[in-house]
């Protein structure tokens, strides 16, 4: 069975459960009933719909709305399909994410009891669970609920559809999680199962065993699923229908399953973290193998020339080494898709040697191709996508590269050592991606009129100006990158003209001029980066047209003025960063209003003016304030202990995919300042949390309500005029990483509550007013001098100053009050006390029996029998004892 068989198996599946539920425009069909008509208006009720794709959810006849298909007699609804109508054009961030439906899923969907056919895929029903109820729809055949944004847990009730033949729950960052697939088994009818990125960590190794009672299963795809440990072994195999197997980015440490070479049907495997068997040549019919994306060692068995059938082999992103030869390729005739990269492949044919197949996918990045442009390349008509990434390649490209360019869609041959000018005019095909970042190219940009949809060269030498007529080259570009070079001049006006673009790097140039106002034309923008340059001026009120602006860069540049009133319409940014520019005034009010997804806020750097506005505690996502080195007045609102994203530890790592296209998106990037130096937070950055007011004018006391944040990993109140004493509750911060109150007027003890701070890894409480021992407990010993230097009457290690009366000291060290104050008269008191009570216990009995005799006869006669019975039982075991003494030598 080929790769177009399984298309085919694909293929009947879907029309067989389509094909009775295609929609009738027939005028005479008889309208849905009254109780379908109510299931369905209540569920609509539930959806919310930005772009009404359900307008046509209205009158009688239900069997006439959008995505509603009824059974021809009898008028029952048997089909709902409600996908994304773009799920292939962009992620769901792109310029179509306002078609996606969320909401409410509302159980009067039960109420249909004929459904078979049920799409919601690849909508946003964000943080929404599964719900239970589905699995009551016992006519179901079909259910797709993949990339809709569900979280929580698979329900088992799903396995009650014991008609179900397609269900794909796949998800992205693994939103979903089973700790189970034993319910799997309840589904008899089942050929397609995708939960592609659902958690399955929790299922152990049973996996196998329960998917091999679905002997109907054609399709199997639990990619990046975060199944552990060996591949089982089955004993008996009757996945007989197998065709497709997708296992791909788990975390196996397995060898490759020999039961898998007795499935006769399968032409698509795709696993992890298995050796290459040697036997791999029996899998004749195979069509498709991609073992992508694991921990694969060792090297490419010579059986694996004798997959003649082989359409698509992948084994990038792995550990493999030794040579690449003829040999492996000489019978290979219908190989169209090859993927080596990320491996430390040695290609070892001849100069003049010419592949059988003709590739359209070549992807060998990371492989020893060099010295020189692969040669025989120039035969490869039909490819399409070629990524030659850190490829070892030096030189030039060679001329008759761009002859061969008119399939070609990608283009990725970053991180080489290649040099010289790029052909201008570049006699090229329309490209859909082309990435040469990282070499050394120089010169100016050439840019013919191509249909380039992602186009990155960072990280190169090309001078000159950003191209006048980009818009007009590229008019659907969607990722432009330019960032890392030496451009210079302005931003062309005509870059507004860009309406499908989502990403706009021009970020470390040495671009001058204003931001032209008709950026505020790309309405689908996710992603403005201009840090690093010499531009000024004022950030235009067009910015604010950006409605699906997410992050926004304009660091280190000379900017001037304040934030636009528009920016009150940026409601979905993620990320704004405007340190080092001359920005002036008070911090805008707006930035309290209507900004619930901003995480990063970082206005360092600046001139900003006044005091910190209170309505900052509003932004309750936010997890980053840096507002440092500005000429902030005023104490700190203690407003700020109710920002709630604070408040929590950051366990989640759910890293932003902004701009997302065929694998390749913008790397979301922030420099925190930690433990005393500037740190760049990249895929980590969702789990940093921290408050930077450091080199202020800020007076007033350390606001206590700053401790109810838990989640805190870096405060830093430095360089300012803070007064009173450490809170005793900052052990409430039990996150804390780094804490940095040098140079105010903080007076008082360091609380000794403090040594429990167990993630503390860096702490200056330099220059300030301290007084008394540093408390010689947990953290506390384990930092510098430099830490509490500048502390007139600080005393103890590791200062070199010793404190009077050490001994003392160090007692009432540990039994320090709350407050740190150790009063010495409290501390007399207490000792004086404690004699007393003492001498009351002792000698009050004594008087009590003194007076009266038969009292006394009574108390001592009890003890001596007590005595007595305690002595009988030790002379009873002291014999015992002696022999189990062990023999002392002399």
């Amino acid at each position: 069975m080929g790769r177009l068989s399984v298309h085919c198996v694909v293929l009947a599946i879907l029309c067989a459960l389509t094909s009775e539920y295609a929609s009738n425009a027939d005028t005479n069909m008889p309208n849905c009933s009254q109780n379908d008509l109510q299931a369905l208006t209540d569920f609509k009720n539930g959806l919310k719909d930005p772009r009404n794709r359900l307008s046509s959810w209205q009158g009688s006849n239900c069997c006439q709305w959008q995505g509603i298909s009824c059974d021809n007699s009898t008028g029952a609804v048997v089909t709902i399909d409600l996908r994304d109508p773009y799920p292939m054009a962009f992620d769901t961030s792109s310029r179509y994410a306002s078609w996606n439906l969320s909401g409410e899923l509302r159980s009067s969907l039960i109420k249909l009891k004929s459904l078979q056919y049920l799409d919601l895929s690849t909508n946003t029903f964000n943080d929404t669970l599964i719900p239970e109820f589905l699995g009551s729809l016992e006519n179901l055949r079909y259910l797709n609920l993949s990339k809709s944004g569900f979280s929580g847990a698979v329900p088992s009730s799903l396995g009650n559809l014991s008609r179900l033949q397609y269900l794909d729950v796949s998800t992205e960052l693994f939103g979903l999680s089973a700790d189970s697939l034993e319910w799997v088994t309840g589904l008899v009818s089942l050929k397609y199962l995708a939960m592609n990125s659902v958690d399955l960590s929790l299922v152990g190794t049973k996996w196998s065993g329960v998917l091999n009672k679905l002997p109907n299963l054609t399709e199997l795809h639990l990619q990046s699923c975060g199944l552990t440990g060996p591949i089982p072994l089955i004993k008996t195999v009757n996945l007989t229908s197998l065709a497709v197997l997708d296992l791909s980015f788990n975390d196996f440490n397995s060898k490759f399953p020999d039961w898998l070479v007795n499935i006769s049907t399968l032409v698509h495997v795709d696993l992890s973290n298995c050796t290459i068997p040697a036997c791999l040549g029996k899998l004749q019919n195979l069509t498709i193998l991609s073992l992508a994306g694991n921990e694969l060692n060792g090297t490419l068995p010579e059986s694996f020339g004798l997959l003649s059938e082989l359409d698509t082999f992948d084994v990038s992103s792995n550990n493999l080494i030794g040579s690449i030869s003829e040999v492996h390729f000489s019978r290979l005739t219908k190989l169209k898709i090859l993927h080596l990269s990320s491996n430390s492949f040695n290609l070892n044919v001849s100069a003049n040697w010419i592949p059988p197949f003709q590739v359209r996918s070549l992807d060998m990045g990371s492989c020893h191709l060099g010295p020189f442009f692969p040669s025989w390349l120039e035969t490869q008509k039909e490819v399409m996508f070629l990524d030659f990434s850190n490829a070892s390649i030096a030189g030039s490209i060679p001329n008759w590269f761009w002859d061969i360019s008119a399939n070609l869609s990608l283009v990725n041959v970053s991180f080489n050592q290649l040099q010289g000018q790029l052909p201008n005019p570049l006699n090229v095909a329309p490209f859909a991606d082309i990435d040469f970042s990282s070499n050394i190219f120089e010169g100016l940009i050439p840019l013919p009129v191509v249909e380039i949809a992602l186009l990155d060269l960072s990280n190169n030498r090309f001078s000159g100006f950003v191209p006048e007529n980009i818009s007009e080259s590229m008019p659907n570009l969607i990722f432009l990158s330019l960032s890392g070079n030496h451009l210079t001049g302005e931003i062309p006006a005509s870059i507004g003209k860009m309406m499908s673009l989502q990403v706009l790097d021009l970020s470390n140039n040495n671009i001058t001029g204003i931001i032209p106002s008709s950026i505020g034309n790309c309405s689908v923008l996710k992603v403005l980066d201009l840090r690093n340059n010499n531009m000024s001026g004022q950030i235009p009120e067009s910015l604010g047209h950006l409605q699906q602006l997410q992050s926004l860069h304009l660091c280190t540049n000379k900017f001037t003025g304040n934030l636009p009133s528009s920016f009150l319409n940026l409601s979905s940014l993620e990320t704004l960063v405007l340190e080092d520019n001359k920005f002036s005034g008070d911090i805008p009010l707006l930035l309290g209003d209507g900004f619930g997804s901003l995480k990063i806020l970082s206005l360092r750097s600046n001139a900003f003016s006044g005091e910190i506005p209170s309505k900052l505690s509003n932004l309750q996502s936010l997890q980053v304030l840096d507002l440092a080195e500005n000429n902030l007045t005023g104490s700190i609102p203690g407003s700020l202990g109710d920002l709630q994203a604070m408040a929590r530890e950051q366990n989640l790592m759910k890293y932003p995919l902004y701009g997302k296209y065929r694998g390749l998106y913008y790397e979301e990037s922030v420099i925190v300042n930690i433990k005393g130096q500037s740190r760049e937070y990249t895929k980590n950055l969702p789990l940093v949390t921290g408050i930077d007011l450091s080199g202020n004018n800020l007076s007033g006391v350390f606001p206590e309500e700053l401790t109810r944040l838990s989640g805190l990993v870096v405060l830093n109140l430095s360089r300012n005029h803070i007064t009173g004493q450490i809170p005793v509750n900052i052990s409430s911060l039990h996150q804390l990483e780094s804490l940095d109150l040098s140079s105010n007027d903080l007076s008082g003890r360091i609380p000794s509550t403090m040594s429990t701070l167990s993630f503390l890894g860096y702490l200056n409480l330099s220059d300030n007013n301290f007084s008394g021992m540093i408390p010689q407990l947990g953290q506390m010993t384990t930092f510098p001098e430099s830490a509490y230097s500048g502390n007139p009457s600080l005393c103890g290690i590791p200062l070199p100053v010793k404190c009077p009366d050490d001994d003392n000291s160090n007692k009432r060290g540990s039994v320090d009050d709350q407050n740190g104050n150790g009063d010495e008269f409290i501390d007399k008191w207490f000792y004086l006390t404690l004699g007393l009570g003492y001498a009351a216990g002792l000698l009050l009995p004594i008087l009590i029996l003194s007076i009266r005799k038969p009292w006394s006869d009574a108390y001592f006669g009890f003890v001596d029998k007590i005595v007595d019975r305690w002595l009988l039982r030790v002379q009873k075991k002291r014999p015992i004892n002696r022999r189990n003494q062990p023999t002392r030598r002399g």
